[in-house]
């Protein structure tokens, strides 16, 4: 027995007090609707309705049952609504990995927009690299996660890829700085400074192997995770990078510089369990697309050329 459709036809009977209009406004017939009603009053051994006279009237169950009856129906659409919130990906816990260098300008619009669509979600963000990342997708640990080409497991779906050329970061007072684009064969003889292979083995084979096609094989590969790291290492002097002209802009003594034929692109797209998936996956691809597509970092603050960082014991230029 369906309770609640039952119950739907009595409370609406109960309101209009009349068959035919409480018919008319379920958009049914009349007698499939009195066959409803009886079949409640068997399955709960009481008359709801006298019948007796010409107006129809609630029983004295009938009374009793009408206020639970509405809440329980209230109830049901409730619980409707909630799962149709959830089902939609809009409530619930969202774990989500994005890489370490992810700029935090990019964060804050992509955690906006998922607020926006979805304000009950629980965003629940970790910081991984892409081999962390395809590891705790696996394990069901983590429900999306934005992941850099070429690492494509088995047992995922991705969202749309967002591709932006890879050039040379060197210290903007090398001479490999003054032409517009470098050559990987250019490099010959430096270092290269790049993220740990653990962290993405796919990506750090590729870069090595289209180093070594072009020309390019580094004297060794120094292994540096953190930007403020990569900075000091290319500062220092023989070592070379090979990252998105972003991660640049964050040190105003180091240049980024093309590199002739565009050798290199990286690929970074959404990524999640192709099975029983947390509904909130596809949106988090196309809003973590839309992001990295259209949000910059900021360029650093301009030096005032009168800052220094050692002290001044002596000026030259004062009376």
């Amino acid at each position: 027995m369906d309770l609640l459709r039952h119950l739907r036809h009595f409370v609406v009977v109960a309101r209009e007090l009349h068959f035919g209009r409480a018919a008319e406004a379920l958009g049914m017939a009349q007698p499939p609707l009195s066959q409803s009603i009886q079949r409640l009053e068997r399955e709960l051994a009481v008359e709801l309705f006298d019948r007796s006279r010409r107006q129809v009237r609630l029983t004295t169950a009938g009374q009793l049952l009408l206020g639970d009856a509405e809440e329980l129906l209230a109830g049901e659409l409730r619980v409707r609504h909630l799962m149709r919130q959830v089902r939609d990906g809009a409530l619930g816990v969202f774990r989500a990995g994005v890489p370490p260098e992810t700029p935090a300008v990019t964060l804050r619009a992509l955690l906006d927009r998922l607020a926006a669509a979805a304000p009950g979600l629980d965003v629940d963000l970790h910081e991984l690299t892409s081999a962390e990342q395809v590891r705790m997708l696996a394990e069901r640990r983590l429900d999306a996660g934005l992941l850099q080409y070429p690492e494509e497991p088995d047992g995922l779906r991705f969202g749309p890829p967002v591709t932006v050329p890879v050039g040379v970061l060197l210290p903007r007072a090398s001479p490999l700085a003054r032409p517009r684009e470098v050559a990987l064969a250019d490099l010959a003889g430096l270092d290269l400074v790049a993220a740990p292979r653990s962290t993405a083995p796919g990506w750090y084979d590729h870069v090595l192997n289209v180093c070594r096609r072009h020309g390019f094989t580094p004297g060794r590969v120094r292994p540096a995770r953190n930007p403020e790291f990569i900075f000091g290492l290319l500062l220092a002097g023989g070592a070379v990078a090979l990252e998105p002209e972003s991660l640049a802009r964050r040190e105003p003594r180091i240049a980024w510089r093309p590199l002739a034929g565009r050798p290199l692109v990286k690929r970074t797209a959404a990524a999640w369990p192709d099975r029983a998936p947390h509904p909130a996956a596809p949106m988090f691809g196309q809003f973590a697309a839309e992001v990295l597509a259209t949000v910059e970092p900021a360029p650093p603050a301009a030096v005032a050329p009168s800052a220094r960082p050692w002290p001044v014991l002596f000026d030259a230029t004062a009376d």
